[in-house]
């Protein structure tokens, strides 16, 4: 089975090169409608297709095969929709951006405002989470020796 997969990465790599050497030259205006840049994106959409089936396939295999996994996940996803729950609620509907949003031409609601910055919260909250747990257990290395 590994013989055949890189037998077939080679065969992708060979047509790719060629593929690559056959484009048309960035001053041709009809360059987006050559076969060669069709054939390459639909190699890369059939390795992406490929890429994330194999992602999703052993990931849930591993995940139904490992004893405790999934109370593990099911903790993981709790733990996010609390902070997305939190992140929610700190978040305001600033009317001032939305007036000021209007008069560039942009249309946005309330609504969009406050998930925005939910968004916004829960990037910062998970960046001070991440950075805590990198940090804490070298402090804690450092003063318990």
């Amino acid at each position: 089975m590994n013989k055949i997969i890189k037998i077939a990465l080679i065969v992708i790599g060979l047509i790719a090169a060629v593929l690559w050497f056959s484009l048309p030259s960035a001053d041709d205006p009809d360059a987006i409608n050559s076969g060669a840049m069709n054939f390459m994106f639909i190699i890369m959409y059939i390795l992406l297709t490929i890429a994330v089936v194999a992602a999703l396939f052993f990931g849930l295999t591993k995940l139904f095969t490992t004893p405790g996994s999934i109370k593990k996940a099911l903790f993981a996803l709790g733990g996010l929709a609390i902070i997305v729950a939190i992140s929610y609620g700190l978040s305001s509907n600033n009317a001032a951006v939305v007036e000021a949003m209007s008069g560039r031409g942009i249309e946005t609601t309330e609504g969009t405002v406050k998930n925005i910055g939910m968004g916004l919260n829960v990037f910062f909250i998970l960046t001070v989470i991440a950075v805590l747990l990198m940090v804490l257990p070298g402090l804690k290395r450092m003063f318990v020796k």
